[in-house]
C-alpha cells in the first residue's frame, strides 16, 4: 500500500498554504486598506492555526477548515464585487483559492470514506 498523499490531499494542502500566504500578502502588500498595511491581515491567523494539522492530515483540523472556508471566500467574493483594480483582482484571486480548496478538501474526505468503506 503506499503511503503517498492521494492528489486530492496535495491540493487541499496547497490550497490552505495558498491562501494563508495570499491573504497576509493581500491586507500588507498586495491590496491593503490602509497605506502601510492593514490590521484585516489577522483573519489568516485561523489558517496558520489550522495548516500545521491539514500539512499532518489532521481530520479534525481538516472539518474546521471546511467551516472556516466559505468564510473567506463570501468575504473576498464581495470585496471582488466592490472594489476595483488591483483590489478586485486579489480578491478575486482569494476567492478562487478558497473554493478550490474548498473542493479539494470535500474530495479528500470523500475518498477517505470510500476507502475506510472498502475496508
Amino acid at each position: 500500500m503506499s503511503s503517498a498523499p492521494p492528489p486530492v490531499a496535495r491540493l487541499a494542502v496547497a490550497g490552505t498554504l495558498a491562501l494563508l500566504l495570499l491573504e497576509l500578502a493581500w491586507e500588507l502588500v498586495l491590496a491593503p486598506l490602509a497605506p502601510h498595511g492593514s490590521w484585516l491581515a489577522l483573519k489568516a491567523l485561523p489558517l496558520a492555526w489550522l495548516a500545521p494539522g491539514v500539512l499532518r492530515g489532521r481530520r479534525r483540523s481538516r472539518q474546521w477548515l471546511v467551516l472556516a472556508l466559505p468564510f473567506y471566500a463570501a468575504e473576498a467574493l464581495v470585496r471582488a464585487i466592490a472594489e476595483s483594480g488591483r483590489h478586485a483582482v486579489v480578491a478575486g484571486a482569494a476567492c478562487v483559492v478558497a473554493i478550490v480548496t474548498f473542493v479539494a478538501l470535500l474530495a479528500w474526505f470523500r475518498q477517505e470514506s470510500r476507502a475506510n468503506a472498502t475496508k
